[in-house]
């Protein structure tokens, strides 16, 4: 999977204002998989994370595995590496604090989920470089988690062209690995990173009804342009029209803006007592007609995550909040947003694969589950803070010195920082360093 990195609504135009047209893609093929998973399962419903699942992971098809590179200031969005280098080089300031913390061990695995096309590594190893850490470079071993085999050919060529191949370790080289797929995972030392990569893991969806938690799931919409999901199934119980549901307008059946044929919303009991759970744990109560994502994913991630790392750190950056804001008052139709061409996309239903979806990180329950897991919160902070304790001025200032510096450049470090700062854009990421077994 690639990093998830989008525009927060602060940036954006309103929903269609200025959409681009759509592209000739594969996505009417990616929709007809989903219409026929849907009609072979008991009820023709399926959960909203399954639906988010394919549109994003389908092989060949989902968004994050075709072959075009989505964070481009042409694509659909841009990560925070993406802005400036200077935000690499600022991380690798506090990676190589880590790597002297764990007693500079060699070699010292950089691991990063979501890895794309390898920009923020390469960044990361250019601001060692930079710093003078020699023994550190030498030691470094990276090695990327991607899905798309494009984004894999693209790291390749990029770290020969760098003259960082020898640095590449591409053994389990999938997310996945190591989950029954025949690919042994050896727990390393070292760092791992997941840079605006947990809100794309795949959400379940609820809403509140007669005081019930219900789950909104996916249907067909038939040609007659009503919801095909009846009742019973996996699920169990009745199922009921969604209606405007997470602030999709639709018909009174809840079918969303799509043509005949594509997608509405339903709402069922839960496919699984998890939801309800989740939400206890996190000490929430939802309201009535509150609309709300559950990511049960966090679980088997960080799961994956202490397969992967024996000792070391790691630093999740993303957009989310804590519990009780993330499920408050000002999100009462939740945090699911879909993007394309920078743009918002106000059916989350429409074109699968075409789509970018993203839903904001429940830190509460990323917290709870990590100590569950076997790592110790070190801190939490915004990204703005951390970045400036991490040295960014500093950056700032070496590169204002650097006698290869040019105006346009300078120009834009200075936007790229005001970015990675201001509080209504990136600033505003959640930034949580763990740690596992420290001491060895």
């Amino acid at each position: 999977m690639t990093s998830g990195r989008r525009p927060l609504p602060a940036d954006l135009p309103p929903p269609g204002v200025g959409r681009p047209p759509r592209k000739s893609s594969d996505a009417p093929e990616l929709a007809d998989r989903i219409r026929a998973e849907i009609d072979a399962v008991p009820g023709r419903r399926i959960t909203f994370a399954r639906f988010m699942d394919r549109a994003l992971n389908e092989p060949d098809l989902g968004y994050y595995r075709v072959a075009t590179d989505r964070p481009t200031g042409a694509g659909d969005f841009l990560t925070a590496p993406e802005t400036h280098a200077i935000f690499g080089w600022t991380v690798a300031r506090r990676i190589e604090a880590m790597w002297a913390e764990l007693g500079r061990p060699e070699p010292f695995h950089l691991i990063e989920y979501g890895a794309g096309s390898g920009t923020l590594a390469l960044s990361i190893l250019d601001g060692m470089r930079r710093h003078g850490a020699v023994e550190l470079l030498a030691a470094v071993r990276y090695r990327p988690l991607e899905s798309n085999p494009h984004r894999m050919l693209d790291i390749e060529r990029r770290f020969e062209e760098a003259g960082l191949g020898g640095l590449l370790n591409l053994a389990g080289a999938s997310p996945s690995a190591g989950s029954g797929d025949g690919v042994e995972v050896v727990p390393v030392s070292g760092v791992l990173l997941a840079n605006e990569f947990l809100d794309a893991l795949p959400v379940h969806r609820v809403v509140v009804r007669g005081g019930e938690l219900r789950e909104i799931f996916v249907a067909r919409r038939d040609e007659a342009g009503g919801a095909t999901g009846g009742s019973g199934g996996a699920t169990g119980g009745s199922t009921d029209a969604a209606g405007a549901v997470g602030g999709v307008a639709g018909a009174t059946d809840g079918a969303t803006s799509g043509a005949a044929g594509g997608f509405v919303q339903v709402t069922a009991r839960p496919s699984t007592p998890d939801l309800a759970a989740r939400l206890d744990d996190d000490g929430i109560a939802l309201a009535e007609g509150q609309v709300a994502e559950v990511c049960l994913g966090l679980e088997p991630w960080l799961r994956d995550v202490a397969g992967r790392l024996a000792r070391g750190y790691v630093l999740a950056i993303d957009y989310g909040y804590d519990a009780a804001e993330l499920y408050g008052s000002r999100r009462l139709a939740g945090t699911l947003l879909g993007y394309r061409g920078h743009r918002v996309e106000e059916d989350p239903l429409a074109d699968p694969g075409e789509i970018d979806l993203t839903a904001h990180v429940d830190f509460t329950a990323l917290d709870r589950l990590a100590a569950t897991a076997g790592f110790r919160t070190v801190s939490r902070t915004n990204q703005s803070d951390f970045l400036v304790a991490g040295g960014l001025e500093e950056e700032l200032r070496a590169l204002q010195s650097s006698p290869d510096l040019d105006l346009a450049d300078y120009a834009r470090a200075r936007s790229a920082i005001l970015r990675l700062l201001d509080p209504r854009h990136m600033g505003r990421f959640q930034v949580l360093t763990l740690e596992r077994n420290p001491a060895g």
